[in-house]
């Protein structure tokens, strides 16, 4: 959708007779039904004045196309500004500009694409702007059919006009070069660049002919991106499917396909537990759609699981392309009806009411996703939500539903492949905490590795063993030691102290914490390994659940002041003492759940409170 579109004659005087940003927020309220507010009027008045002296050079042709707001179709997603034309060939070409009016920023070490600066009022971190317009680009590019078919030319950059660059600038640190040397940056006193790029790529004009042709093509993704995608599964024995795997795959490629033939919406649920390789079949299912021309999204609230499959399926094609396919699942709030072929929520009993970093954006992610896709599909396991803020059930998907007007399909997961393909290691973790009474009371035929440590030492040294044999076992703690913010880069400082013992926290950037070799040395929580699965956990149980009395009991008063996975409780135990102990005890038993069975091959436990050990190692000895 073009909310602004001319020539650039257009774009020259409807700026100089200050009718620019009446006629832009005319147009919003008129194509995407909502009004502007003064934050955005501001913007558009001090990027688009710097736009206008940029273009004012008779070497960029009065009869060049000029975008201004491009939502890129079936996304919420909007581009500042384009100009189009051709080059010496008659070749259609489109320079792609994001706008930024910061005056600083900071680099983040160890992350490719992400920078922290002020914006929306406060501090925050967001993409670096060169990535920004190199992925709307490329999200043009992978599911435009004109741009496709008729090779267009896109050339994105960013214009941050304000920007004082120095020498050895954050904005150009060494994690951010492979990228600039694609995009381009152009910042305060750098006009002379911009213009020069525009006019490298635009010699003749096209009466904005481009750009209409690109808001009217169809979407579907390129030959390219079906052909990598499809070809990085291939041999890969992670993502084999077995049995019911393979079964429910089937059916949700039927269910999928019938949604795009006959434009009814379909809603399906697959339960599983640990294991059952919800993830192996969801992956599948992205890449076969995507080769069946749909546009189809992996949804996911845990970032970390999204980059850990964004890395394992990197190939011929560039991996910031893979990212693209993989979405967060706040990313429907404005999303319109049937704009997703399909959207495949994993992990979803993790999804949330609202969305956006205060949760204050949206009405509920389950609806939003229903709402956006024409087939969704929820993985779903309601035993693994850890958070207050954790809606995801399957009676909550069949309301929305409901709602949407959506067909509702259910399918189960059983077979285990996870824990030495033990669903009686399983059973017998719900019934030593005391989460179900199952008839696993003892270990004995279960083919899997657990022992309860005597001491932290004694549990790192065996994960530090394990990890020599490929990088797959990982040291995991219960969250209760806090995570302050100005050492969350320091693998030295150790946040978790048990007697002599130190380890850190897993640092705050970087690869994700599943595959970076040197993440052995860290700890990892609930948020950065739930959806993950390693050949060997070690597992810290924290002060928040100890032995007393014959039970397993919980204390969520012990937890970390940095941790929100049980925000709001205290103020239900003043109104609800009772509930809030209940809904607390549900969370945390199910937090250590799924920690110790993270890993396939063993697990080792390290527990603070010594009556928790000792009740831990006669359930163990059973055996």
């Amino acid at each position: 959708m073009l909310i602004y579109s001319g020539t650039k004659a257009d774009f020259m005087a409807d700026t100089e007779n200050d009718c620019l940003e009446t006629k832009l927020y005319d147009a919003i309220k008129e194509k995407m039904n909502r009004t502007t507010g003064l934050s955005e009027l501001n913007s558009w008045r001090n990027s688009l004045k710097e736009m206008y002296i940029a273009l004012n050079d008779f070497a960029i042709p009065v009869d060049s196309g000029v975008a201004i707001e491009y939502n890129i179709p079936q996304t919420s997603k909007r581009i500042d500004f384009l100009v189009s034309g051709k080059d010496v060939d008659d070749t259609g070409n489109v320079v792609v500009i994001e706008l930024k009016q910061w005056d600083k920023l900071t680099a983040i070490p160890g992350q490719d694409a992400v920078v922290e600066t002020f914006t929306g009022g406060a501090v925050r971190r967001v993409v670096h702007p060169c990535y920004q317009a190199w992925s709307y680009a490329e999200m043009i590019r992978d599911y435009n059919s004109y741009v496709q078919e008729q090779l267009i030319g896109l050339y994105p950059c960013a214009y941050l006009h304000n920007y004082p660059r120095q020498n050895n600038d954050p904005l150009d640190a060494e994690q951010y070069r492979d990228l600039l040397e694609d995009v381009p940056a152009f910042t305060m006193g750098q006009r002379t660049g911009l213009r020069e790029f525009i006019k490298r790529h635009i010699k003749k004009g096209d009466d904005a002919h481009v750009l209409l042709q690109i808001e009217n093509g169809k979407i579907r993704p390129s030959k390219q991106l079906q052909d990598s995608l499809s070809g990085m599964l291939k041999g890969n024995r992670e993502f084999v499917m077995l049995d019911d795997q393979k079964v429910v795959y089937e059916a949700i490629v039927a269910a999928s396909t019938q949604c795009q033939k006959d434009k009814c919406k379909r809603t399906i649920i697959v339960e599983g537990g640990p294991g059952t390789g919800k993830t192996v079949v969801a992956i599948n299912l992205l890449a076969e759609l995507t080769k069946r021309g749909q546009y189809c999204q992996y949804v996911s609230k845990n970032a970390e699981v999204r980059k850990v499959y964004g890395y394992k399926l990197k190939g011929t094609m560039s991996r910031r392309s893979v990212d693209l396919m993989f979405t967060g699942s706040g990313s429907f709030v404005d999303a319109p009806r049937n704009s997703v072929g399909t959207a495949l929520a994993d992990e979803a009993h993790r999804l949330n009411e609202k969305s956006g970093m205060f949760q204050n954006l949206g009405e509920n992610q389950i609806k939003e996703i229903i709402h956006a896709a024409c087939c969704s599909v929820f993985f779903i396991d309601e035993s693994q939500r850890v958070t207050t803020s954790d809606i995801g059930s399957v009676a909550e998907i069949q309301k929305w539903a409901a709602q949407e007007g959506s067909k509702v399909i259910k399918m189960e997961l059983t077979s285990q492949f996870r824990c030495n393909g033990s669903d009686g290691y399983l059973a017998w973790v719900d019934d030593v905490l005391e989460i179900r009474e199952t008839a696993n009371f003892d270990l004995n035929d279960i083919d899997y590795e657990i022992r309860i440590c005597d001491s932290p030492q004694e549990m790192q040294d065996i994960i530090f063993e394990k990890n020599h044999i490929r990088n797959r076992a990982r040291i995991l703690a219960g969250y209760c030691w806090n995570w302050p913010k100005e050492t969350r880069n320091d693998t030295n400082f150790h946040d978790i102290k048990i007697g002599d013992y130190g380890i850190s926290w897993n640092l705050d950037g970087g690869d994700a914490f599943a595959i970076n070799e040197e993440s052995v040395h860290e700890a990892g929580c609930i948020h950065t390994s739930q959806g993950l699965e390693f050949d060997y956990v070690g597992v810290i149980i924290g002060d928040d659940m100890r032995y007393e009395n014959g039970h397993v009991v919980t204390d969520f008063t012990k937890r970390a002041k940095t941790d929100n996975s049980l925000k709001g409780i205290k103020a239900l135990a003043k109104q609800d003492p009772q509930e809030a102990d209940r809904l607390a005890d549900e969370l945390i038993k199910n937090t250590y759940r799924t920690l110790m069975t993270r890993g396939m091959k063993g697990c080792y436990v390290y527990c603070t409170d010594k009556g928790l050990a000792e009740y831990l190692r006669k359930r163990v000895a059973t055996a």
